[in-house]
């Protein structure tokens, strides 16, 4: 079963190394500035480390997530899991988790060509809202019904 922790400062370093890898795989070099996008990246990370969540597996860290609150929805900014980790289901749990225990629809972004999440969202109920750019979707997974 997946459990959450807090991020910690050590942790800036893998969130950049991360968010690099998704970023040079998907991005499209053409409509984004991707040495200036790394840059913001790592300035967000230190900035909201305290939004982010370490996901671990069976007590080893196996991703990072930050959901952030805003006035209607829940936007899930970030998800990443470990390669060692990927494929395991480990993501799946800790996305549903986030999504089920959301009072609110929850909003994310995901890169056009990440067919395998894109996948996974509509899995688990997310449908696609709109696609604000060349290389993203909004995906959202509308809310519980209320008791």
């Amino acid at each position: 079963m997946v459990d959450f922790a807090p991020a910690q400062q050590q942790d800036i370093p893998l969130l950049c190394q991360l968010s690099r890898e998704l970023i040079l795989t998907y991005e499209d070099p053409t409509q984004v500035d991707i040495p200036e996008c790394l840059a913001w990246m790592e300035r967000k990370f230190t900035k909201r480390l305290s939004e982010y969540h370490r996901i671990l597996w069976e007590g080893q860290l196996a991703g990072f997530i930050r959901a952030c609150a805003g006035p209607e929805k829940l936007e899930l900014d970030d998800l990443y899991i470990l390669p060692g980790f990927r494929g395991q289901g480990i993501g799946t749990q800790a996305l549903g988790r986030c999504l089920r225990e959301s009072r609110r629809p929850v909003f994310f972004y995901v890169f056009c060509r990440n067919q395998g999440a894109i996948r996974l969202y509509q899995r688990l109920g997310c449908v696609i809202t709109c696609q604000p750019d060349s290389t993203r979707y909004i995906m959202e997974y509308p809310p519980p019904e209320s008791s």
